[in-house]
């Protein structure tokens, strides 16, 4: 599965790396009220930095959600009820 994972992970990155390098002319790009002629490869490079980015910052605080949750960060220890003291 881990394998699986990293050949799926490559496959994506090489594709992507195909796509910004054919992509090398030149878009006027706009964002607020700032305008510039830059070219797509730029632009495809900043959009997947800021989705990557993205996406670990989502990960990032959906982990820690669900750590506040109760759920301790290790292992948890099991203690019979006979060693707690609780069954005499």
């Amino acid at each position: 599965m881990k394998r699986t994972k990293i050949v799926i992970l490559w496959i994506l990155s090489l594709m992507l790396v195909l796509l910004v390098v054919q992509n090398t002319a030149y878009v006027r790009a706009r964002f607020l009220w700032l305008t510039a002629d830059v070219p797509v490869i730029l632009l495809l490079s900043f959009t997947a930095a800021g989705g990557f980015v993205s996406g670990i910052l989502v990960a990032l605080l959906l982990r820690n959600k669900t750590r506040t949750k109760g759920e301790p960060h290790g292992k948890q220890e099991v203690v019979s009820a006979e060693k707690a003291g609780t069954i005499g």
